[in-house]
């Protein structure tokens, strides 16, 4: 069900076996077709509105507002840490760190979520992140960021989503329904603290993620970046800034880079955290159902008495009853 004004489209699934809850799958249609930066208006506006109680959805033109707030990152909690670097004399940034614990952090919500995702798609999935936390340490504090990849071949999309005024990063994997085109693309949306809001896209015709985030750079950015596997799970960004020794920066091998603290000389800029960190929560489930709930419950639950919806931005399931979405129904009213 859905309308043509952008509210919150649902797609039901039919129940497979009997007991089962009713899935609730938001609708994902521009983002699978498309992967382009119209699907990013909705995902950064949630994140730019986390503090005044906000969720994208990824359905649509949806915007909801006035929702409960998402489940804060734990400061306690280990995380990964991204150091960077300005590399003087060949006057470049260099962002660097193992990933290890953040991949298992991925994995993590990959088992507690009961997905299992291509080997091939994992692959690729876990270099666009590694790509994108890198990006997101050298940004600004107070920025936050989501890009849409779509690639062609593999046919494939991935969504990923930070916030670096908290440290977190987020995504998720999209393979029914993308779009076959003529090349991929890459869409990106930044927003400056609760200010300026840019968006580019570039097309991608590539399937590897490192590749295509370094061609966004050259058209979006207008600056060379390279990156490179420096070691088991170990990965470097190397970004041009003024006066950048260019002909160095596109001579470098993974083996020179491994090596810079030997031959160049690095300057700590800064040490930052990183979690896997989504901070959907059940209250913001509720809340995306809401408007359905009130306008037709039986339409939304049928004859269930509860059912499952998946986070859009990292696919966490989870669970609502009819009792507890009809008494959300009455604290709202």
């Amino acid at each position: 069900m859905g309308d043509d004004g952008g509210n919150l489209r649902l797609r039901m699934a039919p129940l497979s076996q009997r007991g089962l809850p009713r899935r609730v799958v938001p609708r994902n249609d521009k983002l699978n077709e498309v992967g382009a930066e119209t699907r990013l208006d909705d995902s950064l506006a949630a994140l730019r509105r986390r503090k005044t109680c906000a969720l994208e959805i990824l359905a649509g033109s949806v915007s909801l507002v006035g929702m409960s707030a998402s489940t804060p990152v734990n400061p306690d909690e280990a995380g990964l840490e991204v150091k960077t670097y300005f590399v003087r004399h060949r006057n470049v940034l260099l962002a660097r760190a193992n990933f290890s614990d953040l991949f298992v952090d991925y994995y993590l919500h990959l088992s507690d979520q009961k997905l299992k995702p291509a080997p091939e798609h994992d692959g690729m999935f876990k270099r666009a992140l590694a790509a994108f936390t890198l990006h997101c340490a050298s940004q600004p504090r107070k920025v936050m960021t989501a890009w849409t990849m779509n690639f062609q071949r593999p046919l494939v999309n991935f969504f990923l989503a930070g916030d670096n005024e908290f440290g977190s990063v987020m995504g998720r994997i999209f393979t029914e329904n993308v779009r076959q085109m003529p090349e991929g693309l890459l869409s990106a949306e930044v927003i400056h603290g609760r200010g300026e809001t840019r968006r580019s896209s570039v097309a991608i015709s590539t399937g590897d993620p490192f590749e295509a985030v370094e061609g966004f750079y050259a058209q979006s950015e207008q600056r060379a970046a390279r990156y490179f596997a420096t070691g088991d799970e170990s990965f470097a960004m190397i970004t041009e800034h003024p006066d950048c020794d260019l002909a160095w920066l596109r001579g470098l091998s993974a083996e020179d880079v491994a090596r810079l603290d030997e031959t160049e000389t690095l300057t700590l800029m800064e040490t930052r955290v990183e979690r896997w960190h989504c901070g959907c929560n059940q209250e913001r489930m509720m809340q995306v159902l809401l408007p359905t709930m009130m306008q037709d419950p039986a339409d939304l639950f049928g004859a269930d008495q509860k059912l499952e919806i998946r986070c859009p931005r990292c696919a966490a399931r989870h669970v609502v009853t009819r009792e507890s979405m009809e008494a959300f129904v009455e604290a709202h009213r």
